[in-house]
């Protein structure tokens, strides 16, 4: 692609974004030796919502593969935890949480794996703040530095109120959920076996309405969603039919129409996949 190709791309995606009020950032990445790589606003903050439940399920992965957790160990399923702000007690609405089955085995036991696999594939807030209490928010925090991670911050689990009052909040950038997805798509972390684990739960993600919305069905899209009031954000590695593949991040906030929002993300997923296709 010539960087007046380049140029045209970025400039018809950024023509898309302001289709709708809301402020927008993408990384694009194509995972081949001298691919393209398109940035817009890939080092501006934004909420994290659920995208951080990608590095959530990193760090399980590590501890697994540093003998300190089991996938197979079972803990008991719980709805009450402690905020960061002051120790008190706070629990989930099963109606605001995209895995309600799990609200269904409060007091009996999950594994650790069937915890991850809620996590991700539909975007459980129950299973992620089991597992941030597990694991640690200031663990995931030292391995994502590992990775070259600098600017993305995991303090807590999900629906802390308090925290979020108080501007407490996990946050990311296009940038690092772009390094997050490409190390995992090279396979350069924890190890290879662990890799084609996680890759393989994100590939099953039921939430998906960004990325893959528009794309042909015979795309495999391994992908972490995130949205809460005002922000759509969709993250992952795009594997198309003939071996290639690119990584995508798409990040919104101050969206003021969220159906809006997202159709405008699912169509610059498209457009990207198209320039794609046509190289």
């Amino acid at each position: 692609m010539s960087l007046e190709k380049n140029k045209e791309i970025k400039e018809s995606i950024i023509k898309e974004f302001g289709k709708t009020k809301g402020t927008f950032a993408l990384a694009f990445k194509e995972l081949t030796p001298g691919g393209e790589i398109i940035f817009i606003r890939e080092n501006e903050f934004f909420h994290a919502a659920s995208t951080m439940k990608t590095s959530l399920m990193i760090e399980v992965f590590a501890q697994v593969q540093k003998g300190k957790l089991n996938l197979e160990d079972t803990v008991l399923i719980k709805n009450e935890f402690k905020s960061i702000i002051d120790g008190s007690v706070y629990s989930l609405n099963m109606s605001d949480d995209g895995g309600e089955e799990l609200y269904n085995f409060v007091n009996k036991p999950k594994s650790i794996y069937e915890l991850v696999y809620y996590m991700i594939t539909v975007s459980s807030n129950l299973a992620s703040n089991i597992l941030v209490e597990i694991v640690g928010a200031k663990n995931v925090m030292e391995t994502l530095k590992s990775m070259g991670v600098n600017n993305t911050k995991i303090i807590r689990g999900v629906e802390d109120l308090k925290a979020f009052e108080l501007g407490k909040n996990n946050i990311t950038t296009a940038y690092d959920l772009l390094t997050i997805f490409e190390i995992i798509a090279l396979k350069k972390i924890i190890s290879e076996k662990a890799c084609d684990e996680m890759i393989k739960i994100l590939s099953e993600q039921k939430c998906n309405s960004v990325i893959p919305a528009k794309l042909p069905s015979n795309v495999v899209v391994a992908h972490k969603t995130g949205t809460i009031m005002g922000v759509v954000h969709d993250s992952g590695i795009i594997y198309l039919p003939d071996g290639r593949k690119y990584i995508l991040i798409i990040l919104s906030k101050d969206l003021n129409d969220m159906q809006a929002g997202t159709n405008v993300c699912a169509n610059v997923s498209r457009m990207l996949y198209d320039c794609f296709q046509s190289k």
